[in-house]
């Protein structure tokens, strides 16, 4: 089955009609382009001009759904009415065809058209000048250019300037795209960054508080209840310190104060003691130089969440810290007693080695978390250099 024409535009039916009866007025009036004595009018009669005019009208009617098509029936009925004494309806609808398979046609057309008007305009300027010898020659071209190749070259600027509008719309979308996708990463980056500090620094406390709290409900002696009563007091402040400057950090212009500053490296003493009084025998060993702060913020929060696990999981003995320098490469080494025991003292919920994972390779750094022998390692290679550390 052949496929249906389209239907026409309603503009282009405005256009058409509009052009038709343009064209009946002038007939009705008896306003032709061409005397009766003109050698080109070989049909002398008044209504011949209305069967191109009435061509050309139809035409109008495809120039936005099939414009070439209406050009090559257009192109047939202006010479058709170059052989009657014409009506100028015709010639103006002519050059709207022109102009509408410039700008609606395919890209082939619309590069073609303007430099096959500009030839026909040549030719019809060169060949009557040549031929006749005579100045008025040069009419004719300026006439056949004005018909053909300036509704041709208006088409081809406009559909530049349309082109260009709907490439701009176009990348004005796609970075508005991007953009968002940004904002979507750095809101989700934003998101797990926070996630990490809160579980770094809340998990600790929490884990000691339940331990102690156990401990207390276990045990039928006054005196270690009023001990682990002690330590949850103790954790229970710290830790409300933490969640305090954790919201601090998050509530924009919501407190005058600075938030408290960010975990260093000087810091690991404190922390170490803290878990001593948790009840974890710690060795701390360090040497090294000058820390870059993210670097320092990573070993702090590393070395924190493995006195946390060892507090939950590790057996009965030492705890050993150590940070050592190397070239360019801060490492942290966190060993604890590992065996089968009765499971662990607290709950956990698995983020802490993801945590840790993700504060070494933000830096460019590597993880491993795992036994060794008899002892429960976490090791971290933690790059110093400025592109590392950004």
């Amino acid at each position: 089955m052949a496929d249906r024409l389209p239907r026409p535009h309603r503009d282009d039916v405005r256009i058409a009609v509009g052009g038709l009866l343009g064209g009946l007025f002038l007939w009705g009036v008896g306003l032709y382009s061409r005397g009766p004595d003109d050698p080109m009018a070989l049909v002398d009669a008044g209504w011949a001009v209305l069967v191109p005019l009435v061509i050309t009208a139809g035409c109008e009617l495809m120039r936005r759904t099939r414009p070439r098509t209406a050009l090559l029936i257009g192109t047939v009925a202006l010479v058709a009415d170059l052989l009657t004494r014409g009506n100028l309806a015709t010639i103006v609808m002519f050059t709207d065809l022109v102009y509408a398979a410039v700008l609606y046609g395919s890209p082939g057309a619309a590069r073609r058209i303007p430099w096959i008007t500009g030839l026909i305009t040549v030719i019809g300027t060169v060949w009557p000048v040549a031929a006749w010898r005579k100045p008025e020659g040069l009419l004719i071209g300026a006439f056949t250019g004005l018909v053909t190749f300036t509704p041709a070259a208006t088409g081809w600027i406009v559909r530049n300037h349309r082109d260009t509008a709907v490439a701009e719309r176009l990348r004005a979308e796609q970075t508005a795209l991007l953009a968002e996708m940004d904002r979507t990463q750095a809101v989700t980056a934003e998101r797990a960054r926070m996630a990490r500090e809160l579980h770094d620094m809340v998990a600790n406390h929490l884990s000691a508080i339940a331990i102690h709290s156990t401990a207390a409900l276990s045990l039928d002696d006054p005196r270690t209840s009023k001990d682990a009563l002690a330590v949850i007091r103790e954790n229970s402040v710290e830790g409300l310190a933490e969640m305090r400057r954790l919201i601090g950090i998050l509530r924009e212009g919501g407190n005058d104060r600075e938030p408290a500053a960010v975990p260093t490296l000087d810091g690991l003493a404190a922390l170490v003691e803290g878990a001593r009084a948790n009840g974890l025998d710690i060795r701390l060993d360090t040497d090294h130089g000058r820390v870059p702060a993210p670097v320092e913020l990573a070993a702090y929060r590393i070395v924190q969440e493995s006195l946390t696990n060892a507090l939950k999981h590790a057996r009965p003995g030492r705890v050993t810290v150590t940070l050592a320098q190397r070239d360019d490469v801060l490492d942290v080494r966190v060993t604890s007693p590992y065996g089968h025991g009765d499971g662990p003292r607290a709950p956990g919920s698995g983020a802490g080695l993801v945590g840790m994972r993700e504060r070494a390779t933000l830096l460019g750094g590597t993880l491993a978390a795992g036994p060794d022998g008899a002892l429960w390692a976490v090791r971290a290679a933690l790059p110093l250099t400025e592109g590392a550390a950004e």
